[in-house]
């Protein structure tokens, strides 16, 4: 069993942190800290730590926001710490700072935010400042969307996300996203690939509330579109494209209809364990006297436990076939239990969506093993 991240997040990290401070703010009671901020600290998951620390250094550092504000800042790295593992963890307690004592300090606030997600990330502190100091955050956002550094960038887009996982929805934003769109034109074609995935993330999101406006707004910006920006509108598209919607199959030039047919398929193994792996294959034809483009993926119905099923689909490729040509498309489901699903023994019915138009493949029964009864 993987060890706890909560566990590389412990008591070293206090003293580490402590040390730091020290060095920047020789009046700091180290050892008072420690042991203030160690207190009730093992019970704790992952972020009550952050806060944790980050509450008992608002009792040891100046009651000045400002001046606490220079003391964490002193402490930073010049340079973001490196993607992977729990290193740039360590600075979760300085961005929990500025959440949980920033808002009546705007200037402040901002000025750590920007120099945090330079070294983590500072999208969960900034959204209490969109939903209490909305205007002025925005207007701060406006700037940022032309930093010279891309994380600052990328926080714009992040930070105002309505459905920023693990974290609380932005209503005002969920209920109309014109504020945060305005934003987002602003970034469309930035040089940066880590700021386009935000946005189109960012668009993606605002599709499960504004479906209509996504297609808007992701139409207008195929027009004259580079590459880039291209795969922005397809990666913003693709929970609607999953779903077979028409208009946003328009929008990056399908069909809403699919000429393409099956000519052979087969599930392999038809019987599977729990936990053992299942392979599709179809062969795919067009038989037609012109050249067919298709979005083709695969729906699978997972047996829950209370013995219904829920579709997933999973993404096959997007084909072009000229007339009389055919393809093999292969993938292989794992039945392996992970965070995000859990499997139970029953019949997995399959099918193919081509273009929005869904064809069953058949299904495949998921069983029991000895050890599992």
């Amino acid at each position: 069993m993987a060890e706890p991240l909560k566990n590389q997040f412990g008591a070293p990290v206090v003293r580490r942190l402590a040390d730091e401070i020290a060095a920047a703010y020789p009046q700091f009671d180290r050892r008072t800290f420690v042991r203030d901020a160690l207190h009730g600290f093992s019970a704790m998951e992952l972020l009550d730590r952050g806060r944790h620390i980050a509450r008992a250094l608002r009792r040891h550092l100046p009651v000045d926001f400002g001046k606490a504000i220079d003391i964490l800042l002193a402490t930073l790295p010049a340079e973001k710490v490196p993607a992977g593992g729990m290193a740039s963890f360590y600075y979760l307690p300085h961005t929990e700072f500025v959440r949980l004592f920033g808002v009546d300090h705007f200037a402040d606030s901002m000025r750590a935010l920007h120099a945090l997600t330079q070294v983590f990330t500072s999208e969960f502190a900034l959204r209490p400042f969109l939903e209490s100091r909305t205007k002025a955050t925005m207007a701060q956002l406006s700037k940022w969307t032309r930093d010279p550094t891309e994380h600052v960038r990328r926080l714009v887009s992040e930070g105002t996300r309505p459905r920023l996982p693990w974290a609380p929805r932005l209503h005002v934003f969920a209920d109309d996203p014109s504020p945060v769109l305005a934003l987002l034109e602003r970034l469309k074609d930035d040089p940066s690939l880590y700021v386009r995935r935000s946005v189109a993330n960012h668009l993606n999101d605002i599709g499960k509330d504004h479906p209509d406006r996504l297609i808007d707004v992701t139409g207008r910006w195929m027009k004259n579109a580079s590459a880039e920006r291209r795969w922005i509108v397809a990666h913003a598209l693709r929970s609607s494209v999953k779903k077979g919607n028409p208009a946003a199959l328009a929008v990056l030039g399908f069909a809403s209809t699919s000429a393409l047919r099956v000519v052979a398929r087969s599930l392999t193994p038809a019987k599977v364990p729990l936990g053992g792996k299942v392979t599709v294959t179809v062969s795919l034809a067009n038989p037609t006297k012109h050249t067919q483009r298709a979005v083709v993926d695969l729906i699978v119905h997972f047996v829950k436990a209370n013995a219904g099923t829920a579709p997933k689909v999973f993404k096959l490729s997007n084909v072009e076939l000229a007339p009389g040509q055919q393809i093999v498309l292969r993938k292989t489901i794992s039945l392996a239990d992970m965070t995000t699903r859990k499997h139970y023994p029953g019949r997995h019915r399959v099918e193919l969506q081509s273009n929005g138009v869904i064809e069953p493949l058949g299904h495949f029964e998921v069983q029991r093993t000895t050890r599992d009864k």
